[in-house]
């Protein structure tokens, strides 16, 4: 085992099973578990027994409105009355802005210039005040640490949160009560959060279950760090998948993925779009490109995967139309 980068090194515990039972009991308050589906043509693509985990149906389209609800509902009055801020290309975003109108919570999101419009109008609906500011994601997230100090909001971290990986790992168990003898789970890494969750709940039901983690090759941080034992952010993130587009990964989700994953992959942007062509010809279900990139590794990985069960997370389904057009008129 390798040591912890000192970039790295946190003193954030991780969630116990315990703590994701009782997150589950928030969640369910407002949420219902999502299904799993079956696809023939998809088992035949694969080679596998495969169930795709379709977090994409969940109320703001993604599987980290999970994470918000338990965080938010957990804040003290105090942190409350204050509001929140957090940064998000999105999900993360609306994940929280989401919960924030369910508990009364003012939330402010600082999102990088550019960033989907469809995720930028999705957090204003649900009336969070969206800050365009920076870059990236990581350019606004370092405007949103200043401007929680600055004016004394509760920062929400996108990761480094037990809280919200908690809320997260209620869908891990969803997927590991209903099928405990699966042998591979695939889940996008952006922070980290859905990875973690997988690790801390499935793998602690059944330990013999595999969690892959899956980067884009164009936003490969945590990938680099995690391989290579030293901290390795990187200069920029240009892949399409926002879910993913980190360039530096966070403390506490590298402690729980570098003892608890079992392996991380990269996928190609073309892999990511063609995958999205796919779950729409199979499932007939929409992914974005984070929520394609499980399949995309699961095609790479065919041969090792064949007459295996396996569970691909479909994080999230907030794919603009136009980058949707562009993929069937040409998935490459």
């Amino acid at each position: 085992m390798t040591t912890t980068p000192p970039e790295l090194v946190t003193d954030l515990e991780p969630p116990t099973l315990a703590d994701i039972y009782a997150a589950r009991q928030v969640v369910y308050r407002h949420l219902k578990p999502t299904p799993l589906l079956r696809s023939a043509a998809l088992d035949r693509l694969l080679g596998t027994e495969t169930v795709v985990k379709c977090e994409n149906l969940l109320p703001t389209g993604a599987f980290k409105v999970r994470g918000g609800l338990n965080l938010i509902s957990r804040l003290s009055p105090e942190e409350k009355q204050r509001g929140v801020i957090t940064a998000s290309t999105g999900n993360h975003g609306q994940s929280v802005a989401f919960a924030g109108r369910t508990y009364g919570v003012k939330v402010i999101i600082g999102a990088p210039v550019g960033n989907n419009p469809y995720k930028l109008q999705a957090m204003r609906d649900l009336g969070a005040e969206v800050v365009e500011i920076g870059l990236d994601f990581d350019e606004a997230r370092e405007w949103v640490a200043a401007e929680a100090e600055r004016q004394g909001y509760r920062y929400i971290h996108s990761a480094n949160e037990p809280l919200l990986i908690a809320g997260v790992a209620t869908g891990s168990l969803e997927i590991i009560e209903e099928i405990p003898d699966l042998d591979y789970i695939f889940v996008p890494v952006g922070a980290g959060s859905g990875a973690c969750g997988q690790c801390l709940a499935a793998k602690r039901v059944n330990p013999n279950v595999k969690v892959i983690g899956v980067q884009a090759e164009q936003a490969p941080a945590v990938y680099q760090t995690l391989k290579s034992g030293q901290f390795s952010p990187t200069a920029t993130s240009n892949t399409f998948a926002e879910g993913v587009a980190t360039r530096i990964p966070f403390g506490l989700p590298y402690r729980i993925m570098s003892e608890l994953l079992d392996d991380i992959v990269l996928v190609s942007e073309a892999g990511m779009r063609q995958a999205i062509r796919a779950y729409l010809e199979t499932i007939h279900q929409l992914a974005e490109g984070a929520g394609a990139a499980p399949l995309a590794a699961a095609f790479q990985m065919r041969d090792q995967l064949a007459g295996k069960k396996v569970a691909l997370v479909l994080s999230g389904g907030n794919l603009t139309l136009p980058v949707l057009q562009s993929i069937l008129v040409n998935p490459d």
